[in-house]
């Protein structure tokens, strides 16, 4: 890897801390935007036919956070790094969206193939606006540039990959604790599927183009296609479709983002994309073995 894994003359503690404090810098900048387009929703944003107001705060939040980390986030620290700047942006995101379409699509076919998803009806597109939205755009971008294009950067750059990938992917599962129908399971699932699925993505391409696509044709594949509860909530797809079985098959109301069938098809999936970036290089040693290794390298 390029900067990440530069040593330097700084003392080793220096190394391990600057990184954490840009990190805290960043999210906290990250927060206050957030609440800074909700007082913005409240005092300038008019009453729009067909949204709600979580979807009218999301549609302001988006570009304020996108401002935030042109002009903000990209610049902190020692080593600058735009995770929106790559020349194939837009075939990673297309292969994101096909891949997250393709994935997900998998595991209902399992369930399906194991009388655990069943479809009772023909739904209708009333809520396509509102899964585009909330439960694709939106998370895509914050939840991307928050975990992956803040949380993975900075925890790498101090500690290596092997730590961002690990703490990143247990903050992001613990994340949807709050959600509805929320477990320990639930929490421990979306660390293993998609916390390693969008890290490995991450590291593969070192973009963020590629975990967002991924992100969204994820959610919006299960809630609007398959009318399956997007990380425990409930949505209205183009299908009317149950969940029927064992509780480690369905979810337990949380979705199949809680069942051991999606938990093993997108993990083997995040493997498989965490495998292509070992082969390509993109693993960050930690400060300390950049240290010895280059000591290694100037002895006599």
């Amino acid at each position: 890897m390029d900067d990440a894994g530069t040593a330097d003359e700084k003392p080793l503690w220096r190394t391990i801390v600057d990184p954490l404090v840009a990190m805290l810098v960043a999210v906290i900048a990250y927060f206050v935007v957030l609440i800074a387009a909700g007082f913005f929703e409240v005092l300038l944003m008019p009453r729009i036919p067909g949204f709600t107001v979580e979807m009218k705060l999301e549609v302001l939040a988006i570009p304020m956070l996108l401002l935030l980390y042109h002009f903000f986030i990209r610049n902190l620290g020692e080593h600058p790094r735009d995770d929106f700047r790559d020349p194939k942006a837009l075939r990673h995101l297309v292969v994101g969206l096909g891949g997250g379409f393709a994935v997900f699509s998998v595991a209902v076919g399992i369930a399906a193939a194991l009388g655990v998803y069943r479809v009772t009806g023909q739904g209708d597109l009333t809520g396509l606006l509102a899964a585009l939205i909330t439960s694709a755009i939106f998370p895509a971008i914050s939840e991307e540039m928050l975990f992956r294009g803040i949380l993975f950067r900075w925890t790498e750059q101090a500690a290596g990959s092997w730590v961002a990938l690990l703490v990143t992917s247990a903050v992001f599962g613990a994340s949807h604790l709050a959600n509805p129908s929320a477990s320990v399971i639930a929490a421990i699932g979306i660390a293993l599927e998609a916390g390693v699925m969008l890290g490995a993505a991450y590291m593969l391409t070192r973009s963020l183009w590629l975990p967002m696509g991924l992100h969204a044709a994820w959610n919006f594949t299960q809630g609007e296609i398959y009318d399956i509860p997007v990380s425990g909530t409930k949505v209205h797809g183009i299908l009317d479709a149950q969940l029927v079985g064992p509780r480690l098959l369905t979810g337990n109301g949380f979705g199949l983002e809680a069942s051991l069938i999606a938990i093993a098809v997108a993990t083997l999936f995040g493997l498989w994309l965490l495998w292509l970036a070992i082969r390509k290089g993109e693993v960050v040693q930690p400060p300390w073995v950049r240290r010895r290794l280059n000591a290694t390298l100037v002895q006599p």
